[in-house]
């Protein structure tokens, strides 16, 4: 198998990598930290049947999306993990650092996703997973703008989700949907997880060990969750989020 994941430099891309190591022929890892990239690569690289590519690009850049496609193009697996977040005040937060967010978020997955996955209904064969959030899901005051960039992939993958099985194709694609995991997510974002978020090791394996799954939510308390976001009105599930939210702010800027 083919694997190509990106936000491999830490966090769930990394686990994903060194869980995949023992079953892929071939894993290319995307990531804006070479240091890390490469570490992962020697890491992994003990496995002799193992054939590892680093690739360290901002992929909040058009182009940069387009050449790693034309570069690893044939892929049997594509995992659209690169993504962060930022917590504040909506009028208060940098609008640099949103459209950056906007961009790596939502338009890097649209370009990945679009371009991998013509090549894949064209071979009837593939799988892409978008990794999301149960953000997805609900409004985010105090992090309007990341929660509205995983509404973005959920809704687009819901979509695209129809249309391949109105065409019989054997094409898969998944969304991944935790709630807070214990990764360098909340130092991007500014934000302390108080309870420590789920360990992202599980996190990883549980979505790979679900693949077949479309909604791909690792833990209980959270596909529970779920269940109230469908219930309960829109004005209250913000209320409820900007009271946890408030609480979470970390004491450095």
């Amino acid at each position: 198998m083919k694997v190509l994941i990106t936000g491999a430099s830490s966090g769930i891309g990394r686990e994903m990598a060194r869980i995949l190591a023992s079953n892929c022929e071939q894993l290319v890892l995307v990531g804006r930290n070479t240091e890390r990239l490469e570490q992962l690569k020697k890491e992994l690289s003990a496995n002799a049947t193992l054939k590892v590519m680093t690739v360290s690009t901002d992929l909040s850049v058009t182009e940069n999306c387009v050449r790693l496609h034309e570069a690893y193009s044939d892929v049997d697996l594509l995992i659209n993990n690169a993504g962060f977040g930022d917590f504040g005040e909506f009028t208060e937060t940098s609008l640099d650092k949103e459209m950056q967010m906007i961009d790596t978020n939502i338009k890097a997955l649209h370009i990945l996703m679009k371009l991998y996955l013509v090549d894949m209904v064209k071979k009837d064969h593939g799988q892409i997973l978008n990794v999301a959030s149960i953000a997805g899901f609900m409004p985010g005051p105090l992090m309007g703008t990341y929660y509205a960039t995983k509404a973005y992939v959920v809704r687009l993958s819901e979509a695209v989700r129809k249309e391949l099985k109105q065409k019989k194709s054997k094409v898969r694609i998944s969304i991944l949907c935790p709630g807070p995991v214990r990764t360098n997510f909340e130092k991007t974002a500014n934000i302390n997880f108080n309870f420590g978020g789920n360990d992202v090791r599980k996190v990883a394996k549980y979505a790979l060990d679900h693949l077949n799954q479309f909604y791909i939510v690792p833990v209980f308390t959270v596909r529970a969750s779920r269940v109230f976001l469908k219930i309960l009105p829109t004005p209250w599930i913000a209320a409820i989020i900007y009271r946890v939210q408030s609480r979470r702010k970390t004491k450095s800027v």
